[in-house]
């Protein structure tokens, strides 16, 4: 098992080395966003709801060096907004009602999801669109329905949920530690 999982784990990670491009131009977006004084929305569920809480934390707080907080706010902290619009609109609609909210031109949309076909970040990317916020959106192996709404998907060549999400962190802090470079042209080169 020890093995299997080890070599599972490479393998997804390692998948983040064909997309180097594509880890740049999300930076440049992201960085973008922070020099333009704008927020960088997160949602997801279940375990990327997770993980949109810990790259929130590591915007807001500090990644690897002392700098100011970024703008970056976790959709899927406040359980007051969470259940009354759940219940009152219905689950799907749990992070699009808060995007169409609090969501501006100028900010981005960061949508993590292992399937790519949550329905709740799905319409939350398509919420961003209708408001000309650009949604960046991070995946598992296959094509899915938010691969089609975002602006740049990162896809994980992996089936395995677990080994998609633990890749998911490995690029997240890729994107903080190109951010953390110094928010300039030549930093993320």
């Amino acid at each position: 098992m020890l093995e299997r999982t080890l070599s599972e784990h490479s393998a997804a990670v390692e998948s983040l080395r064909a997309q180097w491009t594509l880890l740049k131009s999300m930076a440049h977006m992201l960085a973008g966003c922070i020099n333009r004084g704008g927020t960088i929305y997160l949602c997801g569920n279940g375990g990327s709801a997770a993980d949109c809480q810990h790259l929130a934390a590591e915007l807001v707080g500090r990644f690897q060096r002392p700098r100011l907080g970024f703008r970056a706010v976790a959709l899927t902290t406040d359980t007051s907004i969470l259940t009354a619009v759940g219940n009152d609109y219905g689950f799907e609609h749990v992070f699009s009602r808060q995007v169409r909210a609090l969501a501006r031109p100028g900010d981005v949309l960061m949508c993590i999801s292992t399937s790519g076909n949550s329905a709740n970040v799905v319409e939350a990317a398509r919420a961003a669109t209708e408001l000309g916020v650009p949604t960046l959106a991070m995946t598992g192996r296959n094509k899915s329905m938010l691969s089609r709404v975002a602006a740049a998907t990162l896809h994980i060549d992996s089936e395995v949920t677990a080994r998609v999400q633990e890749a998911h962190i490995v690029a997240a802090h890729i994107l903080c530690e190109l951010i953390d470079g110094g928010l300039d042209e030549e930093s993320l080169d």
